[in-house]
């Protein structure tokens, strides 16, 4: 795996139409850092803690040698204690999962396309909750450190204002859940996660043609109904948005089918039970992935090796539609029902989650 851009490089929030409509405020750029290898997967952190909960007992101090490799990111230290939710469920635990696609051939300028997941696990820890945000939801993004910010805009545009900590203060603010960890990942990454895996099962809701595929005519055909893809097709898939009405919904959707994809795959496809496989997959995964300073895939993985994928619910936040604002095209929010949902997720009442995000 070659070298490529690196998602600590603070730039995966910036959209195109943000850069060429806000001259004033583009960040600085920071010296690139390269690390052999960077290529982050698909939620790599809920997948490296299924599978390595699985080997936890057989290889502790193994694993434990892996993590001690993953890299580290400040997320919390420039975020304002007094600005920041109180936590009103003790023992739950929510985190942020940052993902972009530095290969998207989309791409251009800089730009990249970038998913937000916000994952709540209750106190009982015997199921999980992830709810997209989508990239382009209107919100007002607080002031950074460095003085960028402070207006109305794109969620995704609080990461290249100021890195994690502005996300997680905007996150915070939007949804009144306090955020304990985040994790960010590379979707161009978990192409080779994908084949480790030796393929996943998708049950494709309709016909469409992927017109940015990684096959060498750039198109790649999809038939209705449920098949086995391989990482390149599985990646085409979960990227692909202009062949659909509702556009990045319909990819957030793809996103959510092949997350649970994968964790099914990896805990019935023999990975487990393979010293070899799951040697691969974690060296795989936990090489790449970033994670705040504080958290501990291990342990986390110790609470969680139960979980499959039955035991994930899936939804996206509330909005009212799409529109435009100046020259922006932007989602809002549905704001009534996104307070239900969240305040939800802050009193961990998993009925009411479930419920609310229907």
């Amino acid at each position: 795996m070659s070298d490529g851009p690196q998602l600590a490089d603070y730039d995966m929030g910036r959209s195109t139409s943000e850069v060429e409509s806000d001259d004033t405020e583009q960040p600085s750029a920071p010296a690139p850092r390269r690390r052999r290898g960077r290529r982050i997967a698909l939620i790599v952190s809920l997948v490296v803690v299924l599978l390595v909960g699985g080997g936890l007992i057989a290889g502790g101090l193994y694993y434990r040698s892996v993590e001690s490799s993953i890299d580290r990111v400040d997320a919390f230290t420039d975020v304002p204690e007094e600005s920041r939710p109180e936590v009103v469920a003790k023992g739950a635990m929510n985190f942020m999962i940052l993902g972009s696609d530095s290969r998207d051939p989309e791409s251009t300028g800089g730009s990249r396309s970038d998913t937000i997941i916000l994952v709540h696990l209750p106190k009982d820890r015997e199921s999980a909750q992830l709810i997209s945000i989508p990239r382009d939801t209107w919100i007002p993004i607080p002031l950074s450190k460095e003085g960028r910010g402070g207006r109305d805009a794109k969620i995704n545009a609080a990461y290249a204002w100021g890195g994690p900590p502005l996300m997680v203060q905007t996150v915070e603010k939007f949804t009144g859940v306090r955020i304990d960890h985040v994790a960010m990942v590379d979707f161009a990454g978990f192409k080779e996660i994908v084949d480790a895996l030796g393929g996943i099962e998708i049950d494709v809701e309709q016909s469409f043609t992927s017109t940015h595929s990684l096959n060498k005519n750039g198109r790649r055909e999809f038939r209705k109904g449920r098949q086995t893809m391989d990482g390149a097709a599985a990646l085409d898939y979960a990227r692909e948005r202009y062949s659909f009405a509702d556009g990045d919904f319909a990819r957030i959707r793809h996103q959510q089918q092949v997350i649970k994809a994968i964790l099914d795959k990896a805990a019935s496809g023999g990975t487990l039970s393979s010293p070899t496989k799951l040697n691969s997959f974690v060296r795989a995964t936990a090489s790449s992935v970033a994670v705040d300073k504080s958290m501990s895939l291990v342990d986390l993985a110790m609470e969680l090796r139960h979980l499959r994928g039955g035991n994930l619910a899936f939804s996206t936040c509330p909005v009212k539609g799409t529109g435009r604002v100046g020259t922006e095209s932007v989602v809002f929010a549905d704001m009534a029902k996104a307070k239900v949902l969240f305040d939800a997720v802050r009193r961990d009442s998993v009925p009411e989650i479930l419920s609310a995000g229907k």
